[in-house]
């Protein structure tokens, strides 16, 4: 058993109160303190304690009612929290409802689903959560029957007593509420799970699967109207002029009018954006009229110029400055390939690489490069506003509620209690649903036309006026001395607007002379977080040239990746490396050992290697391609992870598999490129993704099992997958692959 002393009167508070079925509910947050929930008493917890706030209802019929606060997108955090807290409870999982809760960024906090952190960051407050629940459930049983409290037990939601007395959660829920909240808890020793580390399936499965309301799309209000935006043909461009008159002809059409998003010097926050703030609004009464009508607005665009926008964050206020002229992939390719050659900043040195690159015996110097990307999420971006005078109701899929919230307060002049967030589940995130303008574009649209409104951008809103994953270049460099042995490593990256590189990553750490520098070129394409961003460029570069040092040092691609992580285990260079190299080991073995690598039994297979940690977790890939019908075809994939407790481990394998499959098709087919600032893919009919005919007949996944609090599954696996696949491409075409994506070159090559 796990005795957590004290620790939820420095981290947590709980609160019980009776309600009015004769129940219980619990809530809990981490950084604040106990507080008794049968008195009527005002918690005034400071802002900065309110981080995450998690409910537990025990009705008198004995069920347990769940409310997730995290954002639901398919992670499936709607199940696994829940788990978390039903374990410590002791909890029958088949009494168990969950509800997605509503924002509320006193009792649930700042509920952000990103960086793979929910249930890190959930992992101890909602055990402890649980935990309480059960002693206080425990107490009261020791009264009602008058034994000592450490004689009743607790078994799938029944309290039991060595003399026969039992009883149901339910009947002892009332009378728990009126205890003290304890602070002395015993956490639960992983050995004595019974819910954490079982399989269940989805809360919400059936739901998804039988198509009933669950997504942003599916919400309507008696009176809602729905409107649309048209854009302008490129970035960096701004509304001239317009005339309405046709469109104000076609049916059910409301009105036509423009406004801007932010106004000028308005200070944007956390993840505030715009792909453009002059708004050409198109309101009538149905997508279907709204649709046609739009494309009857005459209107005029001119260049917008450069612009500055105000952003606030925890480096305090700044002006960035956003260029204005026209952009083109061609041109930017052509500004990437210029800027390497030129200085870069240092972002960290360890030896005389200087020296080690000079004294090589060989040097080995590659460049790889990557487009922008789309997320092309399944649901297109959509939000409902209802916005008066006194309060707003806004409802759809985010990623991040209490990042907007004090942006929509000031966009609507209006005080955060006056304002109302509910969330829906997501028909896909990975980051692009963590930028919630089109949430404040539909509150200002609401409240422009005076009624309940759905904002919704079609397909080719969405990828041609997108936040996409910024286009990225990297040009590794190894020193060997004569003897093949690795002597300096040098890694200079850069993009468009941001470099890709981390610079305290493997293999920093493990080789005495490293250099890392980055660069970037301002631009005004909006970019964001994509699934792992920057990793999922770095981890695809730097694996497949790891396998290129190999190869030129006469060693197995996985033997010298340990070796290198042996190295940084037993005598690291530098201070700053932030990887465990246990544990990056640990899933290349793991992976090894179940691929049957190096074994006979696989000579049919083109084989690649990729390891990489990001996001606290390890992800290791072994991808085997073989020809058919000409093309190269991932046919079948095994991977490894560490991403410490698995929760769930048939979700986490789903999540794992997605990843993989989403890897594939972004290395051999993702791109999004521009022409004069305008998008020159707009919908899946010219920007390819994987079908399901190419996806892998076999993703076999494994765990490193242990007992390490969990440390994130949803961007991990996503990285290496570029590599593997690199890697594996080398070995069935013989030829490097340094370009993403992969396709048109193999195209060329036939």
């Amino acid at each position: 058993m796990n005795n957590d002393k004290n620790a939820l009167d420095r981290r947590s508070f709980l609160k019980a109160s009776l309600l009015s079925g004769g129940g219980m509910m619990l809530t809990v947050s981490f950084l604040s303190s106990f507080k008794s929930a049968d008195k009527a008493e005002a918690l005034n917890l400071p802002d900065q304690w309110a981080e995450l706030n998690g409910y537990i209802q025990i009705t008198a019929d004995n069920r347990i009612k769940l409310v997730c606060p995290n954002p639901e997108f398919g992670q499936n955090v709607m199940t696994s929290l829940p788990m978390i807290v039903a374990e410590e409870l002791d909890a029958d999982w088949k009494n168990v409802t969950v509800e997605m809760g509503p924002h509320d960024n006193v009792k649930l906090g700042p509920q952000f689903s990103g960086g793979s952190n929910s249930v890190r960051m959930y992992w101890k407050p909602l055990r402890e959560a649980g935990a309480a629940a059960r002693q206080m459930l425990r107490e009261a049983a020791a009264q009602t029957w008058n034994v000592p409290v450490g004689e009743v037990t607790t078994k799938a939601g029944v309290l039991s007593h060595s003399s026969g007395k039992t009883a149901k959660y339910g009947q002892m829920a009332a009378k728990a509420a009126t205890l003290p909240v304890p602070k002395d808890l015993v956490l639960k020793s992983p050995k004595d799970f019974t819910i954490v580390r079982k399989s269940k399936k989805n809360v919400e499965g059936l739901k998804v699967v039988t198509g009933k309301p669950l997504f942003g799309l599916d919400y309507r209000m008696e009176g809602m109207l729905i409107a649309m935006i048209q854009h302008p043909p490129g970035f960096g461009m701004k509304l001239k002029s317009f005339d309405a008159a046709e469109a104000l002809k076609m049916p059910g059409i409301k009105d036509v009018f423009s406004l801007k998003l932010y106004e000028e010097g308005f200070e944007q926050a956390g993840f505030d954006t715009r792909t453009f703030n002059d708004l050409l609004v198109i309101v009538g009464k149905s997508t279907w009229e709204v649709m046609n009508a739009r494309k009857k607005l005459v209107a005029q665009w001119e260049p917008a110029g450069e612009v500055k926008d105000t952003m606030a964050g925890r480096d305090g206020k700044r002006i960035v400055t956003v260029p204005g002229a026209l952009e083109s992939s061609q041109t930017q390719m052509a500004q990437m390939a210029e800027y390497a050659k030129k200085p870069a900043q240092e972002l960290r040195k360890d030896g005389d690489p200087e020296s080690a690159f000079k004294n090589a015996a060989q040097v080995i110097e590659r460049t790889y490069t990557a487009p922008f990307l789309a997320h092309n999420c399944m649901e297109p971006m959509n939000y409902f506003a209802h916005v008066t005078d006194e309060k707003a109701l806004l409802v759809g899929p985010l990623q991040s509620p209490g990042w907007i919230e004090p942006t929509i307060s000031k966009l609507l002049n209006l005080p955060p209690e006056k304002i109302e967030i509910q969330m829906t589940r997501m028909g896909g995130g990975f980051g692009r649903r963590a930028y919630n303008h089109y949430l404040s574009e539909a509150a200002l649209i609401s409240r422009k036309v005076k009624a309940p409104v759905k904002l919704i951008y079609t397909r080719e809103d969405d990828m041609t006026y997108g936040i996409y994953r910024p286009m990225y270049t990297a040009t590794y460099r190894a020193a060997l001395d004569a003897n093949k042995k690795l002597i300096g490593f040098h890694v200079k990256g850069g993009g468009v607007p941001e470099h890709p590189i981390h610079a305290n990553r493997f293999p920093a750490g493990a080789v005495d002379n490293y250099l890392a520098e980055g660069w970037q070129i301002p631009s005004n394409v909006t970019i964001g977080a994509f699934r792992a961003p920057r990793s999922n460029f770095n981890a695809a570069a730097e694996q497949s040239f790891l396998d290129e040092v190999a190869e030129a040092m006469g060693k197995d691609p996985i033997q010298f990746r340990l070796e290198l992580l042996k190295k940084a285990k037993e005598n690291p260079v530098g201070k700053n490396n932030d990887y465990d190299a246990d544990r990056y080991a640990g899933v290349l073995e793991l992976v090894r050992d179940k691929s049957g690598w190096g074994k006979p039994g696989s000579e049919k297979y083109s084989r690649g290697v990729a390891a990489y940690f990001c996001h606290n977790s390890y992800a290791a890939h072994i991808v085997d391609i073989v020809t058919r019908d000409g093309q190269p075809y991932v046919e079948r994939v095994f991977s490894a992870m560490d991403c410490g407790i698995v929760i769930n481990p048939e979700a986490a394998t789903n999540m794992v598999q997605g990843a993989v499959v989403d890897g594939i098709g972004n290395a051999f087919y993702g791109a999004l490129t521009h022409k004069d600032s305008a998008a020159q893919q707009t919908n899946f009919d010219n920007y390819r993704l994987i079908r399901h005919n190419e996806a892998p007949k076999k993703i076999e996944v494994h765990f490193v099992q242990n007992d390490i609090d969990p440390t994130g599954l949803g961007e991990p696996p996503f990285p290496p997958v570029f590599g593997a696949v690199a890697n594996a491409l080398y070995k069935n075409k013989g030829r490097r692959f340094y370009n993403q994506p992969f396709k048109p070159e193999l195209d060329k090559a036939i």
